[in-house]
């Protein structure tokens, strides 16, 4: 098991807990939205706005964060993360913020408490880049968007 460990901003409403996973077989934890002022946020057709967590983290080393959008909210509303997925490495230690986009058409409200994207912690490997003359060959080769088919 991989520890998360977590801090309350000083402001945070610790009430509406600790990120939880909803079932157990769920690979992402939910994060809700916690506002200072404990007020909701509005978020116009096309905007997007920065929505506090309250949380700092300490992901260990070796793990990232990945922030996810919930698909509930996507189907529904068109509301997903502008990053996707957002990526929080071991070594960062401010607040979490998640950056919201709404691409429906009416505006959204992300009120105080809402679940609004799922974290999932996943091992890192860095990798060393090289140089080389050339690339080794494969079946697919130079093969862009698109250039495996269609899927049926």
């Amino acid at each position: 098991m991989t520890v998360v460990t977590v801090v309350w901003e000083t402001w945070a409403d610790q009430g509406l807990g600790l990120p939880t996973y909803a079932t157990s077989g769920a690979a992402g934890a939910d994060l809700r939205a916690n506002f200072e002022d404990r007020k909701a946020v509005e978020i116009a057709s096309g905007a997007r706005a920065l929505i506090s967590t309250g949380l700092r983290l300490a992901i260990p080393e070796g793990f990232e964060m990945q922030l996810r959008p919930r698909s509930g909210l996507a189907l529904k509303y068109g509301v997903t993360l502008l990053n996707s997925p957002g990526t929080i490495d071991s070594d960062y230690r401010g607040p979490l913020g998640v950056i919201v986009v709404n691409t429906g058409d009416a505006p959204f409200v992300v009120a105080h408490g809402d679940r609004i994207c799922q974290a999932v912690v996943a091992p890192v490997t860095q990798a060393v880049f090289e140089t080389a003359v050339e690339l080794d060959q494969t079946k697919r080769g130079q093969g862009g968007f698109g250039s495996t088919g269609v899927a049926s």
